[in-house]
């Protein structure tokens, strides 16, 4: 099976979960190729190429710099054309999913978003993604051409630097689209603060931060920081206003799996466990022992987090000497 994996960028930086859909596109084929669209993207197409793809193709234009579902569809779409592969994968980003959605109504063809896993059965793809906030697993295969699947992100295997050798890049034009969008503004994370679907930790707060948010979120954000963690939240926080909405995560917000979910002052209602409920290993922070959060976490620590959240990161400063 021939794959074409989309290798999403923003402003000539890679969304780095685009190298885990092309690490699992190269652990299913040898016949894989990448997309890649953007401004001064230079690098990110060398390291597809260092990676593994066969072939790059790129569409280098300033009009890409930002995402675009209108131009970056057509150029998916003169892609496909030109590399006629069986399926497509992208990350299941914000974008990624729009994307393959798009294609997907595009070519009459189904998607498999969200994949936990990715596998072959014969000449089909074969995925498994979560229903019902997660609690169950299902197997998934679509009909259509090509076929499309959009990957959870850290989910799978990034491919590795040194694995690829040479590749063609075919440079293509950008495609002739009217966008009906004009981008008014960008309003970007602060400097040093971790991608939270890309962070391997993350501590988030919720709504046991009320008697002091400001204080409350301070602590978080320190352990955060002593961690190299991002910083989370639960919508009952965000909806307080005591952080803001690109922290949250959870069904309406953004679904994670890092390798540590620390959740402090969070009771675990099933729209928040929807979106951390894959993490490798959760501790939770609460003073109700009763709270639903105990019930998927691996580590319960039942006290105030304005106590036990400073001691955790005191302990982290004498493990690393800081």
């Amino acid at each position: 099976m021939k794959f074409l994996v989309y290798i999403e960028t923003d402003s000539g930086d890679v969304v780095a979960s685009s190298w885990e859909a092309l690490g699992a596109a190269l652990s299913l084929s040898d016949d894989v190729e990448a997309v890649v669209i953007g401004d001064k993207i230079s690098v990110v197409t060398e390291e597809a190429v260092e990676r593994g793809a066969k072939k790059v193709y790129v569409v280098e234009d300033e009009t890409r710099a930002l995402f675009d579902l209108e131009r970056h569809l057509a150029d998916v779409k003169n892609a496909l054309e030109q590399c006629g592969a069986d399926a497509f994968l992208a990350s299941h980003t914000n974008n990624g999913r729009d994307l393959a959605a798009a294609l997907g109504a595009e070519k009459g063809a189904g998607v498999i978003a969200d994949a936990l896993e990715l596998g072959l059965e014969g000449d089909a793809l074969k995925g498994v993604r979560g229903i019902y906030t997660g609690n169950i697993l299902v197997d998934v295969t679509v009909d259509g051409s090509p076929q499309i699947a959009t990957l959870r992100p850290r989910a799978f295997a990034p491919a590795e630097k040194g694995a690829g050798g040479d590749a063609e890049v075919v440079l293509m034009d950008p495609a002739d689209v009217d966008s009906p969008y004009e981008v008014l503004g960008v309003q970007r994370a602060e400097k040093g603060e971790v991608s939270l679907t890309e962070a391997s930790i993350i501590v988030s707060g919720g709504r046991g931060v009320a008697k002091d948010p400001e204080l409350g979120f301070d602590l978080i954000r320190d352990l955060a920081g002593l961690l190299g963690a991002a910083v989370g939240a639960s919508r009952a926080a965000v909806d307080a206003g005591f952080i803001s909405y690109d922290h949250q995560v959870g069904q309406t917000g953004k679904v994670v799996r890092p390798d540590l979910y620390i959740a402090a002052g969070i009771s675990g209602a099933v729209q928040h466990l929807a979106g951390m409920g894959s993490s490798k290993i959760i501790v939770a922070i609460n003073k109700d022992e009763e709270a639903p959060i105990f019930s998927v976490a691996n580590y319960g620590i039942v006290g105030d987090l304005f106590q036990v959240v400073p001691a955790m990161s005191e302990a982290v400063r004498e493990k690393l000497g800081k």
